[in-house]
């Protein structure tokens, strides 16, 4: 009883959303259509034909001629202007600050001014109080339907730069230095939605953000110096992130939180190929469920992936069936704590420096930490290379279900079960190149078929607390479920969920330290 009492007072962390509910899980994820497909339309600034002369070749003659076409000059008005479903919009090369959109509100959407969570038909009805971009497909939101059943359905966004950065869709801050607008693109019920060879960054909330969406592609993209993250989507099935990048994001440069629970039967969301770092977080997920990451690299933040039934809000929890493949997790060593403690991040936002690296960190996480699982089920972790993080490669917790607001007492004990971590290679870079982590595996010995088999470490043998971890080879088939487990364990973390951009730094808590190199 103690031990609950002490667990459900702990602050909730995390980010709140709307009420939402998962999509129906018929759509598709949708196909890139080649350059200069129709229908279209063309966005252009004054400099872009400076910057189109030193492209050579194809790209240079496609750009040219869509210079010819070119109609809009801020990406909204095009937006607004899509009359046909599957149109896309040419982004030719420049920079966006979209300043119609950071007008000041009037009428109903100035009483809106100032409120985080609004409804889908009050975003509907003042798409620029919050988003410098906003693409919404549910054109009948009184209806209840969740339905995309407007034309900016299948509406693809391009960048027709050379480089990522050659278009960039940029917040930036007010005159007063703070933050100028929430989120840079979003994606909002408008199934379909392709974003490519696009950058966005100086955003407050997200870079890009995908939310009730059944069919997404973030492809080519980058998002960076984000105060929150770099991409998140949200109660969304058929998406995909491939060959992305992110870095500079206080909280995750890649967030596919709550994607639609399909318990096994296939992925609702796949990232692949993507690079995050020099964040908080390369990945975070509450309710992260049922999503494939294979051939990722996480590497240089302060913990590269951690997925969670820990903050209430969040539907499809407790976390579960995640699929984590022949991704390196490395040199997650960052930290970025001390911009809170000297007193960067009490600056404006536009004097602490984040196009110089500055990242303040939202969450708590353990510095040096590889892989971080609080309180998930049925997750795969195979074929992963996790070399020099100096505290942990693998890092699993017990998550009670009351910090997600499940007071049900025979759920207090649904989450950590039957997680499998099976042909990892633990402190070798690729190459052969040994770097070693500060400890293998670290597992608070709570729930039951938990399984390690097949790993390989430099050290020889797996360095791990506990010193022997179970195998998934039968007759036990993994760990024992056991009330009393481990509670010092358990504990140990308690002290760092005082954490707060705003607060003291918690007594008691090493999470924070830069551990020692091993």
């Amino acid at each position: 009883m103690c031990l609950t009492l002490v667990l459900t007072a702990l602050p909730a962390f995390g980010h709140a959303e709307r009420p939402v509910r998962f999509p129906a899980g018929d759509g598709k994820v949708p196909v890139h259509r080649a350059l200069g497909a129709g229908p279209r339309l063309v966005v252009c600034k004054p400099g872009s034909a400076t910057i189109i002369k030193k492209y050579r070749g194809a790209l240079r003659r496609l750009n040219e001629r869509l210079l010819k076409e070119c109609a809009y000059g801020h990406v909204q008005a095009a937006v607004n202007a899509v009359r046909k479903r599957g149109t896309t919009i040419y982004v030719l090369p420049g920079t966006y600050r979209e300043e119609p959109s950071r007008a000041a509100p009037t009428g109903p959407c100035a009483e809106l001014a100032g409120r985080h969570l609004l409804s889908y038909a009050q975003q509907y009805a003042c798409p620029n109080l919050q988003n410098l971009i906003a693409v919404f497909g549910d054109v009948t939101p009184g209806n209840d339907d969740y339905r995309c059943d407007g034309p900016r359905c299948d509406l693809q966004l391009e960048g027709t730069g050379q480089k990522t950065t050659d278009v960039v869709i940029e917040g930036g801050f007010k005159a007063d230095g703070t933050w100028a607008k929430l989120n840079g693109v979003r994606a909002d019920r408008a199934d379909g939605f392709y974003l490519r060879n696009i950058t966005t960054q100086l955003f407050e909330f997200n870079g890009v953000y995908v939310i009730e969406q059944d069919g997404f592609v973030i492809d080519r993209a980058l998002a960076r110096w984000n105060e929150e993250y770099g991409f998140l989507t949200f109660a969304t099935d058929h998406g995909l992130y491939t060959d992305c990048e992110a870095y500079g994001s206080g909280d995750a440069g890649l967030y596919p939180g709550s994607a639609s629970p399909l318990n096994g039967r296939r992925h609702s969301v796949e990232i692949r190929r993507c690079d995050s770092h020099h964040n908080a977080l390369g990945y975070s997920g509450t309710a992260g469920d049922s999503v494939l990451a294979h051939g990722n690299r996480f590497h240089h933040n302060s913990a590269g992936v951690s997925m969670d039934s820990a903050f209430p809000g969040h539907p499809g929890l407790p976390q579960n069936h995640a699929t984590f493949r022949d991704n390196l997790i490395y040199s997650n060593n960052v930290n970025y704590y001390g911009n809170i403690w000297d007193g960067t991040c009490k600056k404006p936002p536009r004097d602490r420096g984040h196009e110089r690296g500055v990242v303040c960190p939202a969450p708590p996480v353990p510095v040096g930490t590889g892989l971080l699982l609080g309180g998930g089920n049925d997750n795969t972790y195979e074929r992963n290379r996790l070399y020099d993080n100096w505290r942990h490669g693998f890092k699993q917790i017990w998550v009670p279900a009351p910090l997600r607001g499940e007071n049900d007492p025979a759920k207090f004990r649904d989450t950590s079960h039957r997680n499998r971590y099976v042909g990892n290679v633990f402190g070798v870079a690729p190459g052969g190149r040994k770097a070693p982590n500060g400890q293998d595996v670290w597992w608070d010995e709570q729930g039951e078929g938990n399984c390690w088999q097949a790993n390989v470490s430099s050290y020889g043998r797996v360095r791990s607390d506990p010193p022997h971890l179970p195998t998934c080879a039968k007759p036990s088939g993994g760990s024992l479920f056991s009330w009393l487990g481990q509670p010092f364990k358990v504990l140990s973390g308690l002290p760092c969920s005082q954490y707060g951009r705003d607060a003291p730094r918690p007594v008691g808590c090493d999470w924070f330290d830069t551990p020692r190199r091993p």
